[in-house]
């Protein structure tokens, strides 16, 4: 008996062939997966994972993930979506629809890593001028790799690539390059263009060479760069009684513990240095580092510290003098403390005199009470005792007794 086959093959024209569509999306974002039929004979679609796993049957589901939701059901429609997508959902999505025989489709998902911000190193000081300096740029966490590309201002610079996300740049800087930017900028496919960028400020040392003018009669200043002055002592903290004020160090009142090595640490933005000013205090001496010395450590103990010029400053720049005692403050400081001195020993011989005469006068009222006393009766008296007696209202002023016979 001869049996004939017929075999019907899907096709681009078979009304019942599933149709779906390739997804690309980054890492914590949502896809939907869209499977549809040209016609429809009552059959269901259904979705299955990348581990064939069925995830929706219709409007049924049928694998718990909250993460996956139906989006729409319909006689030939089947839509899901895929909330919060990791990296391990990256795979082939299978679209089936159970007629005789099961037609399939699949979609494949791609999962883009997200590259996190550019940063830039290799340049943590300021750079001489005519120096060369290498910046390199990392990013992390894409997939696939991420493109880095340089600018300078708004020039694209080449770097060299290094590994999948490292890009280096090496730099030889002019004067003109100082305080430019110098960006790195993240090109990927789930970035917008400019979304991931880094930015460095260059920072060049220029050279102290060139040449000054200016016009006779007109005030003229020379100026370093904006610099910040700590101070500190060598062999512990600065006195209670140490007040800085920027390049200067005041001392209200100078003790002998105050001896030791100070230190200024100056820093001007692009570059820094120290200098240290050892302190000696005299017996009845009272100086301070006064503002000349302090130019002396600024400018005799800090060569490194760039100059230039600046014709808006009202004062003008002079040599500095070594640090000196004013005599003057020394001997009206030791008048003073002389005046007090003498006013106190003063008042002390008045309270002195003052008590002498009370005491005085005191003992000399006293002693003339008791002669008075003793006086009394004195003359009558056979002896002392009676006196005594007689003084303290015996029987004194009384007449000797007399006899008379009749």
């Amino acid at each position: 008996k001869l049996i004939q086959c017929v075999c019907l093959k899907s096709g681009p024209d078979d009304p019942l062939q599933p149709m779906t569509s390739d997804e690309t999306v980054p890492v914590g974002g949502t896809v939907t997966l869209t499977c549809r039929v040209a016609e429809s004979d009552n059959s269901s679609l259904q979705w299955s994972n990348t581990a064939q796993q069925t995830l929706y049957f219709g409007e049924k589901r049928a694998l718990r993930d909250n993460r996956i939701q139906l989006y729409r059901s319909t006689s030939t429609e089947l839509s899901i979506t895929i909330s919060e997508v990791q990296l391990s959902d990256e795979g082939e999505y299978t679209c089936s629809i159970f007629t005789m025989p099961v037609r399939t489709a699949r979609a494949t998902v791609t999962v883009l890593g997200v590259p996190g911000k550019p940063q830039i190193s290799g340049f943590e000081h300021a750079v001489k001028e005519e120096e060369k300096v290498t910046l390199t740029c990392t990013s992390t966490g894409s997939k696939p790799p991420a493109t880095l590309h340089w600018y300078k201002g708004d020039q694209l610079l080449k770097g060299e690539r290094y590994g999948q996300c490292v890009s280096e740049l090496t730099l030889e800087v002019s004067a003109s390059d100082d305080n430019t930017l110098i960006t790195c900028a993240v090109n990927h496919p789930s970035l917008s263009p400019g979304d991931k960028r880094s930015e460095q400020a260059l920072r060049v040392l220029c050279k102290s060479t060139g040449k000054l003018g200016g016009k006779e009669g007109l005030s003229f200043s020379l100026s370093a760069r904006p610099t910040i002055y700590t101070w500190d002592k060598k062999d512990g903290g600065l006195p209670l009684q140490a007040k800085p004020d920027g390049a200067v160090l005041h001392f209200s009142m100078l003790n002998k513990s105050d001896n030791g090595v100070y230190v200024c640490h100056a820093d001007n933005g692009i570059g820094s240095s120290e200098g240290e000013y050892t302190l000696l205090v005299q017996a009845d001496v009272s100086t301070t580092i006064s503002e000349s010395s302090t130019m002396t450590l600024s400018n005799a103990l800090f060569p490194d510290l760039p100059f230039s010029p600046d014709s808006s400053s009202p004062h003008s720049t002079s040599s500095p003098t070594p640090p000196s005692i004013n005599p003057t403050a020394m001997s009206t400081t030791s008048g003073v403390d002389h005046a007090v001195i003498g006013g106190v020993v003063a008042v002390i011989v008045f309270i002195l005199l003052c008590l002498l005469i009370v005491l005085g006068r005191y003992l000399i009222r006293h002693k003339g009470t008791y002669l008075t006393h003793e006086a009394k009766g004195s003359d009558d008296a056979p002896d002392a005792d009676t006196a005594i007696i007689n003084a303290e209202g015996g029987h004194s002023g009384a007449e000797d007794k007399k006899e008379y016979f009749i």
